[in-house]
Parts: C-alpha cells; structure tokens; sequence
C-alpha cells in the first residue's frame, strides 16, 4: 500500500473536516495555542503542508493568500475553492521563495526523509519567511499508537533543532502543545477500528443533533482549557508534542 493509500483510507484523518476545532479537545487546544503565538502579523502568502482536512490556515485571519497541500485526496475536498493539490512533501510542486509562511503540523514524523521534508521548507520559503512546525515529542513514548497512525518516529527538542538550523534556519522559539492529558490518546491502539467508528458516529451525531452538540461544545471547551494549562505548566521533558518557530535566514 502506498502512503496516499494509507492515508486515504485512514480515516482519522481522510475523515477530518473543518468542524474538527468544534469536535477535537485536542485540536482547539493546539489551534489556540498556535494563533496566540503567530500573533496579528500579516502574512502575504501561507500554505498548509499536510493541512488533512482541518487546517489552522483555514481559520487564520492574517493571510492574504492561502494554499493547501496533502498526500491524501479525500480532505482537500475541503478547500475546493482555493485549488489545493495532493502530492508528496519531499517533492513540492511550488516554485522557490513562494511562502512567506509554511505550517506543517504534525507532519514530519510520517515522512520517512524528513531531512529532505525540511530542505523543501526552506526551498518554498521567503527569506524572512517563517515555519511553524509540531511534532510528537520524546522517543521513549513510540508506542503501538504510533505506528498505527504512521509515525516513523517521535522527535527530540534538541533533535528538531538540529535538523532546522542544519538548513540555516535561525530557532525562534519552541513550547508545549500536548502535556500527560493527551496519553489518552494511547487508549486508541486497543482498538483502533472501534476507535474509527466512533469517530465517524460522533462527526454525524454533532452535525445532526442539536441538544448533543451544544453538550459537546461545552465539553470541548472545558476539556481543551484543561490541556492548554497542561500544556503551560508541565514538564518540557515530559511534553507529548511540542511546537517550533523557525526563521528563514
């Protein structure tokens, strides 16, 4: 099975659509956390590289122009409008200094070259440009959920530093995005058909019924203040994810 395959067919995130914010505790968390850092800043031009189907970049008002770009078809259906284009990250089909921001979230860890991923960041940037880049953190925690959602592998701060600045990045900043609450997550790999499944029936219960999904959006805001604080005040060591800044010099 080729990697479009696999994740054309893996539905936790050929499933997404752009109600994710509203569904996932997990993704209002990281989104929240994002937009505060990138800040008011205006940027010219903006691509979502594996943007799936919930892009941040959707939702971000300081873009003049945006572009999304996924190995998976299915949620790029998504963005329509804007012509997104399905390819693979180590071979973009973007002419040099195009962007004057790249978002690739949770992206790196599901590329097997991802030293080549990183050159073809900087290729598409502006100098001046910025990347905003997530990753699972800490090697130690690979587990069976991992593979299972095709990570190649999960990042150390030191590591994700060194590949950026080997490509002449300057490191602008780094903090948590998922503390201890997100090893629930873990809980998927028991059975992650199941898993799937509900996730699909939640996705069309929260579409359809109105009383369940003003309950869910209470509990998506409660659940999701509760990982940012997590997120603030854990260990870095013992972070889940983590974000970086990076600086095209």
């Amino acid at each position: 099975m080729s990697l479009k395959e696999f994740y054309d067919h893996h539905k936790n995130f050929s499933d997404r659509s752009l109600s994710e914010y509203d569904l996932s505790p997990g993704i209002r968390c990281k989104f929240d956390l994002l937009i505060k850092i990138i800040g008011n800043r205006t940027f010219k031009n903006a691509i979502d590289l594996g943007c799936s189907g919930n892009s941040l970049l959707y939702i971000l008002e300081n873009v003049q122009k945006k572009s999304y770009y996924d190995i998976s078809a299915l949620p790029l259906k998504q963005y329509s409008k804007q012509n997104p284009l399905c390819g693979d990250i180590v071979k973009l089909p973007y002419k040099n200094n195009t962007f004057d921001l790249v978002l690739a979230l949770d992206v790196l860890e599901h590329v097997k070259n991802d030293d080549l991923a990183i050159s073809e960041i900087k290729r598409i940037l502006t100098q001046g440009g910025f990347a905003v880049i997530t990753v699972p953190h800490r090697m130690k925690y690979y587990s069976k959920q991992d593979k299972i959602i095709g990570h190649y592998r999960r990042y150390e701060i030191e590591q994700i530093l060194g590949l950026f600045q080997r490509y002449n990045f300057k490191y602008l900043k780094h903090f948590g995005v998922y503390g201890i609450l997100m090893k629930i997550s873990l809980l998927q790999s028991i059975n992650p058909k199941k898993i799937e499944k509900d996730l699909i029936n939640l996705r069309k219960k929260y579409r359809s019924n109105l009383i369940f999904r003003k309950i869910w959006n209470l509990f998506v805001k409660i659940s999701s203040t509760l990982m940012k604080i997590d997120a603030m005040y854990y260990s870095p060591k013992r972070m889940m994810n983590m974000a970086f800044i990076f600086l095209k010099l």
